[in-house]
């Protein structure tokens, strides 16, 4: 491949490393030059472009990611199309990610054009979460060696996803006096959210005495009708003859672990009673912060047997914070996890420029009742926690017709400039969000149960996915956007929306099927009466 400037007279088949902009136009990094690009770049004065010229033997960045990314198939995933150079693994079940870590350094050190990037091992994801992507560096390779990184990979397997199993669970919780019945309530609460994601449950739960013989008769009992035991000791265990551990064995069972190198969880206690896991949680567990449990939990729920040769691997990493002088009060951990916040910035600022005249799109009566009034009404209904409408064209006409609702509005100065500073300044209005829905206010069919669906999706991914609305898969519109990307956002120039912040974020997206609400858009006077609308103003 040659790269670098080229005179555009000479740069048909070309591919551009770098937009080009010019009066009244662009073309996208990426961009194959065409005769007649040539013509249009000429006439508008653009003597050269950055350019990449494929030699004999090359392959796009595309058609390599592709090839490479072929080579991994596994169950538990699925791969997008190849984009940019790039192609996403998402996982397909809920489980427990696995990398060869000694397979992908060796991908990887073949040439730095091509990467493969993945989670930690064992790292626990939900359906839809991105946990591999290849990317291409340059914008064309040789096909030998993209055929050297495809070959390399497919001859093991550089990472899966191990389903979680759904297992029923007996829940065995020890009592003392200066243990508060609140307390045990709560732990069972968080162990059951723990156990949500594989479809596990607890079945039944005992509390007895802080005593081995006692202990030991419910696990007895449990591990005959349960595929697990979880036991909350009212003390943690602090010696192989502790309660717990002595219990386990007193119900004819094997120690496998009996503490482990990680913090907070160092207390952990697992043995095997009949083939059924009996797992001893330490003090950390009754709070919902990530701790060794869950990391020895997931394992268990993948189908893995950990002994105390795996545990004693953990110790790098195994630092997982809130120590300094032990112990810290863990009761204050135990309230309830942070509830993303959602806001809905409504964009209602454009020059409705096809409308073909005077008439304003978003004046025009549904039902007698202005198309941006309707809009942003079913957008109040839906629980956010504050919307704001971003007016700009005509925006004091806009505003008469939003009067009374309990709503924000912020002029933008610059819409003509296009979208992208609408949602500048929607962004800046709900800065304080962990998720803003970017809604266009001339989609009439978008209600407020679809945006309901839509904030229930982001807040059940934890409020770190991008979730959009689809028809028949195809995506749409709205589209919530994590906090994370606030700053890509805030960047955003030109009469663009943020589908390429979301194409090169690396987080997971979540679609969801709205049905034709999702692409129905009133941008011309026939749409508008097709719609069932009325022209007004």
């Amino acid at each position: 491949m040659i790269f670098g400037a080229v005179p555009v007279a000479e740069a048909k088949t070309c591919v551009l490393a770098h937009s080009v902009m010019f009066e009244g136009g662009r073309l996208p990094k990426g961009h194959v030059v065409t005769e007649e690009d040539i013509v249009t770049l000429s006439s508008a004065g653009v003597a050269s472009v950055i350019a990449a010229r494929l030699e004999p033997g090359d392959i796009g960045e595309d058609e390599a990611a592709a090839l490479i990314a072929g080579a991994l198939v596994a169950d538990g995933f699925r791969a997008s199309p190849a984009a940019t150079g790039r192609v996403n693994f998402h996982a397909e079940t809920n489980g427990l990610f696995r990398a060869d870590r000694a397979l992908i350094d060796a991908f990887n050190a073949i040439h730095p054009a091509l990467t493969l990037a993945t989670l930690a091992d064992r790292a626990p994801v939900r359906k839809g979460d991105l946990v591999a992507t290849v990317k291409i560096i340059p914008l064309a390779v040789s096909a030998e060696l993209a055929e050297k990184g495809r070959a390399l990979l497919a001859s093991g397997s550089a990472f899966s996803v191990k389903p979680f199993a759904s297992l029923t669970a007996g829940l065995i919780a020890t009592v003392l006096p200066s243990l508060k019945p609140s307390v045990m309530d709560k732990t069972r609460r968080l162990t059951e959210d723990r156990l949500r994601p594989s479809g596990s449950r607890i079945a039944e739960e005992a509390r007895c005495q802080h005593d081995a013989q006692a202990v030991a008769a419910h696990i007895a009992d449990f591990v005959q009708r349960y595929g697990l035991v979880v036991v909350f000791g009212a003390s943690a265990m602090t010696d192989e003859g502790d309660v717990i551990p002595a219990a386990i064995r007193l119900a004819g069972g094997e120690l496998a672990i009996a503490g482990m190198p990680v913090d907070p969880g160092n207390l952990l206690v697992l043995g095997y009673v009949h083939g059924v896991p009996v797992l001893g949680a330490p003090g950390c567990a009754r709070s919902p912060k990530e701790n060794g449990f869950d990391w020895i939990l997931n394992r268990i729920l993948a189908g893995e047997r950990p002994t105390q040769k795996d545990a004693a691997s953990l110790g790098v990493g195994g630092l997982l914070m809130e120590i300094p002088l032990r112990p810290l009060p863990r009761e204050k951990a135990t309230q309830e996890p942070h509830r993303p916040r959602v806001g809905i910035a409504v964009l209602a600022a454009g020059r409705a420029s096809r409308m073909g005249g005077e008439k304003h799109k978003l004046l025009a009566e549904f039902s007698g009742e202005p198309l941006v009034r309707r809009s942003v009404a079913e957008a109040l209904s839906a629980g956010a926690v504050q919307v704001a409408v971003v007016t700009g064209h005509r925006a004091e006409e806009i505003e008469r017709a939003l009067a009374g609702l309990e709503i924000r509005t912020i002029r933008n100065p610059d819409f003509a400039s296009g979208m992208a500073s609408s949602i500048r300044v929607g962004v800046e209005a709900l800065h304080e969000t962990d998720g803003i829905v970017i809604a266009l206010a001339d989609m009439p069919g978008v209600t407020a149960e679809d945006y309901t669906r839509l904030i229930e999706a982001f807040l059940r991914e934890g409020g770190n996915a991008v979730v959009r609305a689809v028809s028949a898969g195809k995506r749409g519109n709205p589209v919530i956007l994590p906090k994370t990307l606030y700053p890509a956002l805030l960047r955003l120039e030109g009469d663009v929306g943020a589908r390429h912040i979301i194409e090169k974020s690396g987080l997971p997206v979540i679609d969801v099927e709205i049905g034709e609400a999702a692409h129905l858009d009133v941008d011309t006077i026939e749409a508008i009466e097709a719609a069932g609308g009325v022209l007004k103003g």
